[in-house]
């Protein structure tokens, strides 16, 4: 029985844009369909080895190009997995991935072509770009190992149907219903033989399925039009930088250029061949719960699985590629693949080449590496807690905001080399933003000595700086931490005993202690904590996750040789110091460094009074 359905919100806007889409190299969507059908005959081959009874069709697998010049149609056809009737209305009809508002507001936004075409691919959405050529698209599919396929077909308008298709092969084919040839908008002629097969021998000719065009017809061939060689068994010199760039989309469903390649193999105890990849942008997903990661796993060229976590750690969830293995079983789980000893060294192994690729990109190609860190740079840091093995190595390629630079981030070796004399300290604040830092009254006396303070702002850094002790022997410190020792000789002030006892005790609930500061110029008072307390920037972030933190009573500091200071010590010493005085400076310095009173009104009226009684 036929049945009407409407596309979900989502899925509707998206296939608006595809059909008025200004993307000027229109030849990409036969690329986009022909990785699906590989990725359809990948699967359909790995469900024969992981379940000997279901009956699926593998004798003869592969892609199938049929053009019809007169009907103005293009049919591609796979014989692989196939699709049930819920996964079409799942994978087709909807667009169940969070974050897709958010990327067509994006779409819709960007100024540029490239940039659309960024976000496109960005999302992996190759069947809608079948709509940039089509004016009418039918698919008809059967699921290996079920009994009746589905029919589809919309004109993108917004509704499509669903009719049952009870004599369909095994596998998918879709007909795309071509607009007419336009010069102008990069259509070109998808129904003539020589176009398709230019864009085959472009794009996909690394597939390792044989695609065949208009195979039994006259001007057909049983042969296929792709070369079939797996690019990562092919020796460097024979491939070729475009070769790579189409490799890379096919794995990553991104339409740029990847930033980096990278190959490497091992022979011996256990053979194994590597292509890897790093992104020239951080994927739209690398900071969400179900942002996938890993890289394809291939045991003697056979595809296992894609996104083989165990490979990759958290922390290169961008890295892209394939992983070749000799000696693995086809059926092997995930969960064995965790606990698999080849597995473990293979991951070792990629993880060090990562590593040294971007060491290298550093050394030699600084524009090229300072977009690896824009871009990919707060993923890498989470490696700084989760990788101590390579902790040292991830601190190597890390760059940080400075004072030493409004512009170009340090690393910490470049650091280390502009130190002067007398500083035994790496030392960094973290907060939300560079601005905040560096109007920060925690800086004052590192300004003052010329010393450089790294500006750490990403919520990572917040987490990393208590795991990361030191650095080639040089301890990291924190300006907002501890008691600080710039190595001043100055005499401790004298008379403050009496005034540092009453604002403690008089703060008691807001603070641990008071004493003098060593850290601050020009600032009256400032707010520091213990080695080992959590920050107030932590401190925000786990009540932005539902989580209330304990509570963690800080330091107060007091700047000796400020008016406001001396002035109150006098006002003390003669019994005329009032409690809301102490309370306006530890609010003041609570506002300083950025953090939210606890009664905003309060303070403002304490504050509104005094002002009046100064007038």
């Amino acid at each position: 029985m036929s049945e009407t359905i409407e596309f979900q919100a989502e899925a509707r806007q998206l296939l608006q844009l595809m059909i008025h889409s200004i993307y000027s190299d229109k030849d990409v969507f036969l690329r986009e369909l022909v990785s699906n059908a590989s990725d359809a005959l990948d699967k359909v081959r790995l469900a024969s080895y992981v379940d000997k009874d279901v009956a699926v069709e593998t004798e003869d697998l592969h892609v199938d190009l049929v053009t019809d010049a007169e009907a103005r149609t293009l049919t591609v056809r796979d014989n692989g997995i196939g699709m049930t009737r819920e996964e079409v209305v799942e994978l087709i009809g909807t667009i169940a991935k969070s974050g897709t508002a958010e990327m067509l507001a994006q779409m819709k936004a960007a100024e540029s072509e490239e940039q659309t075409a960024e976000l496109i691919g960005q999302f992996g959405i190759g069947f809608y770009s079948s709509f940039m050529v089509a004016d009418r698209v039918e698919m008809t599919t059967r699921k290996a190992g079920t009994a009746e396929g589905v029919h589809w077909e919309s004109a993108g308008e917004g509704t499509y149907t669903l009719d049952p298709a009870p004599d369909a092969p095994q596998g998918t084919a879709i007909t795309l219903h071509l607009k007419p040839e336009d010069a102008e908008d990069s259509l070109h002629d998808y129904a003539n033989p020589d176009t398709v097969r230019r864009i085959v021998k472009r794009y996909s000719d690394f597939i390792t399925w044989p695609i065949r065009l208009n195979p039994g017809e006259e001007e057909g061939s049983q042969e296929p039009v792709n070369s079939r060689k797996a690019l990562w068994a092919r020796s460097q010199s024979e491939v070729s930088d475009e070769e790579y760039a189409e490799f890379y989309r096919h794995v990553s469903h991104d339409w740029q250029e990847p930033l980096e390649t990278m190959r490497l193999s091992a022979e011996g105890t256990f053979e194994y061949q590597a292509l890897l990849f790093l992104p020239s942008h951080a994927p739209l997903d690398l900071f969400m719960r179900e942002h996938k990661r890993g890289v394809q796993l291939y045991v003697k060229r056979v595809f296992v699985m894609d996104d083989c976590e165990a490979l990759v750690p958290e922390y290169l969830r961008f890295v892209k590629g394939v992983v070749d293995a000799q000696d693995l079983s086809l059926n092997v789980s995930r969960e064995i693949l965790q606990q698999d000893r080849q597995i473990q060294m293979i991951r070792k192994r990629l993880v060090r080449k990562v590593l040294q690729t971007v060491k290298a990109m550093q050394e030699n190609e600084p524009e090229k590496y300072a977009t690896f860190w824009r871009e990919l740079g707060k993923a890498v840091k989470e490696g700084l807690l989760s990788d101590h093995d390579n902790q040292k190595a991830i601190l190597d390629i890390c760059s940080f905001p400075s004072t030493h630079s409004a512009d170009e981030p340090t690393t910490l070796a470049a650091y280390k080399e502009r130190m002067p004399e007398g500083q035994d300290s790496i030392y960094y604040a973290t907060g939300d933003s560079r601005s905040g830092l560096e109007n920060s009254p925690h800086l004052e006396a590192f300004r003052a000595k010329g010393y450089e303070v790294l500006l750490l702002t990403d919520p990572v850094d917040e987490v990393w700086v208590d795991a990361v002790s030191e650095f080639d022997g040089t301890p990291l410190a924190s300006v907002a931490k501890g008691e600080v020792d710039l190595g001043d000789e100055k005499e401790t002030p004298e008379g403050f005993d009496d005034l540092l006892s009453w604002m403690g005790t008089e703060l008691a609930e807001e603070v641990k202690e008071v004493r003098l500061s060593s850290r601050l110029t020009t600032s009256p008072a400032c707010l520091v904590g213990d080695p080992g307390d959590l920050t107030p920037t932590l401190e925000k972030m786990y009540r932005a996750m539902g989580q209330e933190p304990p509570k963690v009573k800080r330091i107060l500091e007091l700047n000796p040789s400020h008016p406001l200071v001396t002035g109150l010590q006098s006002a003390q010493s003669e019994g005329k110091a009032e409690k809301d005085l102490a309370e306006l400076l530890y609010g003041m310095a609570l506002l300083a460094e950025g953090g939210d009173l606890a009664e905003p009104a309060a303070f403002v009226t304490t504050l509104a009074a005094r002002l009046q009684k100064a007038l």
